[in-house]
């Protein structure tokens, strides 16, 4: 399996999440899928799951935007995928590229409602991140070559959160970076369940740019902990004393691993004396504060 096939898994279930929670509060969404030459069959699987919600749809409004040069053959595909699709969904597919996002989602009028952006092979454009920023609430995924942090710019644009991960195929292929910003405390999560529950034999491994060992990570529902291990040592030595809570939130925002990936993590870092916790005894609950030991981070 390819980078393009776990993108394409990670693009239904976000969809899974986002769609219905999108329906309940507003009476209209906007989904815009841009891709810059590359593998635009996420779109024909986007469409297959908008179709699987045709009951939710009644008396909303669902513009689909697709921006793509992908061969003569994508009209035929999606308009075969369409046909399955209620009254209330609109789809729009239009010649280009993700730089055209600004002007397409200007002209579906997109802001000002739910919206869910994918960006495949764009870089991150100011006017692009605008665009994508201008839904209520707005959700970005934003895949693109790996070499910088997406961070600066995608906060920048005004997501307050984000996070990043390296897509490393087995084999020659070239690495993908996958950046995703929102607003929502629940679509990040849901991002973060959905990287961590793809396909484990994708033949595709994660890299968290937070990482400066770089480590490679195979794709599990209980993924390695060292290098969340690293970066919580990392962060403790920075900040002080923080709480399970404050890390668990860390976690979360500042890596690709999930809140619940922080106590496992913090477990072993007790049992192997890296860090102490106040109390010492009891439930590691979320008021209990964690302490980096001196010169412990050598040895994690």
């Amino acid at each position: 399996m390819s980078t393009d096939a776990v993108l394409r898994e990670l693009l239904v279930r976000q969809l899974d999440h986002w769609l219905p929670a999108a329906l309940h509060r507003a009476r209209r969404a906007t989904l815009a899928l841009a891709y810059a030459g590359g593998d635009a069959a996420g779109a024909e699987e986007a469409l297959r799951v908008v179709a699987e919600f045709a009951d939710r749809l009644r008396g909303r409004r669902l513009t689909v935007l697709v921006v793509a040069d992908d061969g003569t053959d994508l009209p035929a595909r999606l308009g075969a995928a369409e046909a399955a699709l209620p009254a209330d969904v609109a789809v729009h597919l239009v010649p280009g590229g993700p730089d055209r996002l600004p002007v397409v989602l200007k002209a579906a009028g997109a802001a000002g409602a739910p919206l869910l952006v994918v960006a495949d092979g764009a870089d991150p454009d100011p006017a692009l991140l605008a665009a994508a920023a201008s839904g209520r609430p707005a959700e970005l995924l934003l895949v693109t070559a790996p070499g910088r942090s997406l961070r600066p710019a995608l906060t920048g644009a005004g997501f307050p959160l984000v996070t990043e991960v390296e897509l490393v195929p087995d084999g020659d292929g070239p690495a993908r970076l996958l950046g995703y910003a929102t607003g929502s405390d629940r679509g990040l999560e849901a991002v973060k369940e959905a990287l961590w529950a793809v396909d484990e034999y994708a033949g595709v491994r994660y890299r968290d740019p937070a990482d400066p060992q770089g480590r490679l990570l195979d794709i599990s529902l209980e993924p390695e902990p060292g290098p969340l291990r690293r970066e919580l040592l990392a962060e403790l030595a920075r900040s002080g004393p923080r709480t399970v809570t404050e890390l668990r939130r860390f976690a979360t925002t500042s890596t690709v691993y999930r809140a619940a990936d922080a106590n496992r993590a913090l477990a072993s870092l007790l049992a192997s004396g890296a860090v102490t916790r106040d109390p010492e005894h009891g439930r590691l609950g979320g008021d209990v504060s964690i302490s980096a030991v001196p010169s412990a981070g050598s040895s994690v």
